[in-house]
């Protein structure tokens, strides 16, 4: 299939919507754009066809975060580095805005936690009624904001470094609000980190970017290590798993985005198929033993399965792998302006193939709303939405302690269902757009 690439923006567009951040969703259906006018989000669930489900007006935008495939969407603004904004977009009301000590660095979300993270200090707040949980103060110095927070609300693993000068991992559970382990993964600074979907494994990049290494969490054993290259040092930008962990994508400043395939490798595989290639690997194994350290760890490390040469140099980008119409594909969103879709081989790997290279400013794009509800059957006009103002005026009674309103993110709010507190490490929980994001007053942490 030959690429194919959306109609050209018109000269100065790109410049009047520059690009500065990107981020994808928890289940990577949705891409989130903060650009100097505003922000915009997108709907990846077709190769063909990038549906803008959402456009806001807020002045340079550097933190979008959309939780799953709901309404509710942080914002952050240069304008206000300190302040956060919760949004109810499809309503255009705010639920809250939160204000910090510091400027906010990332924002990360699950069903169960929302948790800001500052130069030297980490909020966890409780994201049903935005209630803050617990402040960890006089962490380690973290200029950029690393963190990563697990998607699965039964576990909600909170990850972040535990040391400004080595690679140390702190493993934190956001739910019970206790410190899991600490993991020694690099020598050097941390400079990227991810969990899998499930909470169970914990990938991680230092600053020199030449290894990649996956951890088992809680317990923080080494399960797989991965040299991205030996030449030279780079800086990943972007760790992501694929839905069922079985590979592990690693963008960065250069032209090459890295597919690994978590796989173990037995002995009986090898003796099963004696070729050149596994007598050599023996071979190798063997020798390693009388090497140094640092050059038997080098032999032990796998190479990456699959590979993408993207066109550009030191542009800024985040890449997902997602299955989009039943088939593998990695995204890769760049600071160019474009989102880039390619194919991906489960069985051989190798160079992947480009199909799709989307624009994310089209001029004269339809703007696809996603819509609340359909239109009333007398005729009366549909209701609209409610100020911010007028929503806190409103009574609100938050769910109580041990029942919460129930939701399905492909029918909607399911008045009247309730689901019991215990059973939300047996299920998924959806949230309730209309019922579980009250309005909450302004609030200085």
């Amino acid at each position: 299939m030959e690429p194919q690439e959306s109609q050209d923006a018109p000269d100065g567009l790109e410049e009047q919507r520059a690009f500065i951040c990107a981020s994808f969703n928890q289940d990577t259906t949705s891409l989130s754009v903060g650009t100097k006018t505003g922000y915009r989000l997108f709907s990846v669930t077709a190769v063909d066809k990038l549906d803008c489900i959402h456009e806001g007006e807020c002045p340079d935008v550097y933190i979008v975060e959309r939780l799953f495939s709901s309404s509710l969407v942080v914002v952050v603004s240069l304008s206000m580095p300190r302040r956060m904004n919760v949004y109810h977009f499809k309503k255009g009301t705010e639920i809250c805005n939160y204000s910090y000590s510091n400027d906010i660095l990332s924002v990360r979300l699950n069903r169960q936690r929302l948790v800001v993270c500052l130069e030297e200090s980490v909020y966890i707040h409780n994201i049903k009624d935005m209630k803050l949980l617990k402040t960890l103060l006089n962490t380690p110095t973290n200029l950029t904001g690393l963190c990563a927070l697990s998607v699965n609300h039964s576990n909600s693993y909170l990850a972040y470094p535990g040391s400004a000068t080595i690679g140390e991992i702190t493993v934190y559970d956001a739910n019970n609000l206790s410190t899991l382990t600490l993991i020694q993964a690099h020598d050097s600074p941390l400079a990227a980190l991810a969990f899998n979907s499930s909470g169970t494994k914990l990938a991680s990049a230092s600053e020199k970017g030449t290894v990649i290494r996956v951890f088992s969490v809680p317990e923080g054993q080494r399960l797989f290590e991965f040299r991205r290259g030996m030449k030279r040092y780079v800086s990943i930008s972007s760790l992501s798993f694929s839905a069922d962990a079985q590979f592990l994508c690693a963008s960065s400043n250069t032209e090459t985005v890295h597919i690994f395939k978590l796989e173990q490798h037995s002995p009986s595989q090898d003796e099963e198929s004696p070729t050149w290639s596994a007598y050599m690997g023996k071979m190798f194994s063997a020798a390693s033993t009388y090497l140094p350290s640092q050059v038997s760890d080098m032999m032990h490390q796998d190479r990456a399965f699959a590979t993408v040469r993207l066109n550009m140099f030191g542009l800024k980008n985040i890449c997902a792998l997602a299955t989009i119409q039943k088939l593998p594909r990695l995204l890769v969103a760049s600071s160019d302006g474009c989102l880039y879709i390619y194919n991906v081989d489960p069985q051989d790997g190798g160079e992947c193939v480009l199909v799709q290279k989307h624009r994310l400013f089209e001029s004269g794009e339809e703007q696809v709303e996603e819509k609340e509800e359909e239109d009333p059957e007398d005729g009366s006009p549909p209701p609209t939405s409610q100020s911010y103002a007028a929503t806190v005026a409103l009574p609100s009674t938050p769910p109580s302690s041990t029942t919460l309103m129930g939701y399905s993110e492909e029918g909607g709010a399911q008045t009247g269902d309730v689901i019991p507190e215990h059973e939300f490490a047996e299920s998924p929980v959806c949230l309730d757009d209309e019922n579980e994001f009250p309005p909450v007053g302004n609030q200085s942490n």
